[in-house]
């Protein structure tokens, strides 16, 4: 498994080695025993999400589930390919309000960890695209919320002449600028 940190703490870049061959290849996609033999160590996952993007463009996010149910996720493309997102929003951090992001497909295996405190987004590069990942809560509706995916200088890879596709949910979000975290870094 290669590791790699970003430019925000905490959040991580996962390749898990594939073992291919003519028929194709096999992959650990989650190893808990391999991470922490890399002194990594995530918290347990509770759930596991997937969904489909029908259209290329299409943006989901910045998602948040806020204490006491926060989560955060272990993200990655199973079919097409996406440009997911991590914005720091835990208060008193030094990076509060500064994302990464990486493009994680099918083709390169690639994961981001995203813990909790953070946001989460992502835009599809293709289209039929699948995102899998995994969660350390369950889903708790009255914890849900979301920060309007254009309000955080996220440089977007949207191809060329695209008209973002959104949620009515995620067009209606707030902006970041009046966003009161419910996180800090005392609790992360």
């Amino acid at each position: 498994m290669q590791i790699e940190t970003t430019t925000l703490e905490g959040v991580l870049l996962l390749t898990p080695r594939r073992f291919g061959d003519a028929r194709g290849f096999f992959s650990e996609s989650w190893n808990r025993r391999t991470l922490q033999q890399a002194g990594v160590e995530l918290p347990d996952f509770v759930q596991d999400n997937h969904s489909m993007s029908a259209k290329a463009g299409t943006v989901r996010g910045l998602h948040f589930q806020s204490p006491p149910h926060a989560q955060g996720k272990l993200v990655r493309c199973g079919r097409g390919a996406l440009f997911d997102v991590a914005v720091d929003v835990r208060r008193g951090s030094p990076t509060y309000g500064q994302w990464t992001g990486a493009e994680l497909s099918f083709e390169n295996g690639k994961q981001l960890w995203i813990p909790a405190g953070f946001l989460h987004g992502f835009v599809t590069l293709t289209d039929d695209t699948e995102i899998v990942y995994k969660c350390t809560d369950h889903y708790a509706p009255e914890c849900d919320g979301a920060v309007r995916w254009d309000s955080a200088g996220i440089d977007w890879p949207l191809p060329q002449g695209v008209t973002p596709v959104l949620s009515d949910k995620d067009a209606a979000a707030q902006v970041l600028a009046d966003f009161e975290s419910p996180f800090s870094m005392e609790h992360a």
